[in-house]
């Protein structure tokens, strides 16, 4: 891998990746398969074995796979669906496309996730669902919320587009509730440019997600060109076009292989990053609670400007002059007009998503990541909070 010149810019979340994805890429080009076909259904069986439980739907995003699960589950409009208001926008916008309204419980402020105490005060006689996002790669407290949802008989979608190692009590997210959605973007841990995954117990259900995400069609697309001979389709329900192209999936197949060895990679940077941060005038995450894996997606610091003297947004732009990239994850949802104007959101409603989401900002953590890249990173945030 060739050395980075610090007077280069370190991007933000660039992915690691490798002559095998690169090689596997070409080969479905030469094959002339391009669009939905075995390198997606490959893809799909091993990310049903990489998690050890249920059955995989490949899709365009994580997006698709939050609102085709809930689809899926039959809300009707009017129905609500609880979820945190510390996220990105797209677990919001698909609980409106699903013809549903979304209600914000508070976040706990340590472990930045959904609050299930907040979400027992947030239930009417409408919930209908839940909708948690392991936040950075931690864990929802899941024996709290799948207790909530039996009391009050709801559902449950996972979204876990930080969360693809993370584990609970020795089970992987999204295997708890009755979907679970990652993300293969650009910036995840496993990474196809674009795409998602929907996982489920049940294979009926996995079928179901399949038949919406391709236009409702009765039959896979590349099933009906396959070498076993045309088959006719009946389109069974007003679908959407959700479906991963082979293209796609060729990259996520090697990326899915070397889960594992980026992830130990992630920890020693995490690892660096914690020692080197903790003098500083900054909040570090959290250690990762008991009986549970933190995927590492995310590294984020607090900037409290009475604490470090500066505000996060300052600090964005001095990284960025000096060559480091780095994110803000994120401010919280009733920040932003559309949903202020929409639902009424006010500020003060979830005040602790609130102060961390003008408060956080997320460093570089790919595997891709040098020592030196480490250090350069380490010692920008030092002169920046020392400036």
């Amino acid at each position: 891998m060739p050395v980075r010149s610090k007077d280069t810019f370190l991007v933000f979340g660039s992915p690691l990746i490798e002559q095998a994805e690169i090689d596997e890429v070409v080969a479905s080009m030469e094959s002339g398969w391009l669009g939905t076909g075995p390198k997606v259904a490959q893809f799909e069986k091993d990310f049903s074995a990489y998690l050890g439980d249920g059955h995989s739907a490949a899709c365009n995003s994580c997006t698709a796979a939050l609102h085709l699960s809930l689809v899926a589950l039959g809300l009707q409009p009017g129905d609500e669906v609880i979820t945190t208001p510390l996220t990105f926008c797209a677990s919001v916008n698909a609980i409106i496309h699903a013809g549903c309204t979304p209600v914000l419980a508070d976040v706990n402020p340590v472990t930045q996730n959904i609050d299930p105490a907040s979400i027992r005060e947030k239930i009417t006689d409408r919930t209908r669902a839940i909708l948690p996002v392991h936040f950075a790669g931690r864990s929802c407290d899941m024996d709290d919320i799948m207790a909530i949802a039996r009391e009050f008989n709801l559902k449950v979608v996972e979204d876990c587009a930080h969360a693809i190692e993370t584990t609970y009590k020795g089970q992987h997210a999204g295997t708890f509730g009755d979907f679970g959605c990652f993300s293969f973007y650009v910036t995840k841990n496993v990474c196809t440019g674009e795409g998602g995954m929907v996982v489920a117990k049940a294979e009926e259900d996995i079928k179901n997600v399949k038949i919406l995400g391709l236009h409702g069609m009765s039959a896979d697309a590349w099933k009906r060109f396959s070498d076993e001979g045309y088959k006719h389709y009946q389109v069974v329900h007003a679908g959407f076009k959700y479906n991963m192209m082979d293209i796609q999936a060729a990259i996520g197949i090697h990326q899915l292989a070397r889960v594992e060895e980026n992830f130990k990679r992630r920890c020693e940077i995490w690892d660096m990053y914690q020692e080197a941060f903790a003098p500083m005038p900054v909040g570090t995450p959290a250690p990762e609670e008991p009986d549970t894996r933190h995927a590492r997606h995310l590294y984020t610091l607090m900037v409290d400007p009475v604490y470090a003297g500066i505000d996060r947004d300052q600090l964005l732009v001095r990284l960025n002059k000096e060559n480091i990239g780095a994110g803000v994850h994120y401010l919280a949802i009733p920040e932003h007009p559309y949903y202020q104007e929409r639902f009424g959101w006010k500020l003060e409603d979830t005040p602790q998503a609130v102060a961390l989401g003008r408060q956080t900002i997320s460093l570089p953590l790919s595997p891709k990541l040098t020592d030196d890249d480490v250090n350069d990173v380490i010692t920008a945030v030092k002169e920046c909070l020392d400036a």
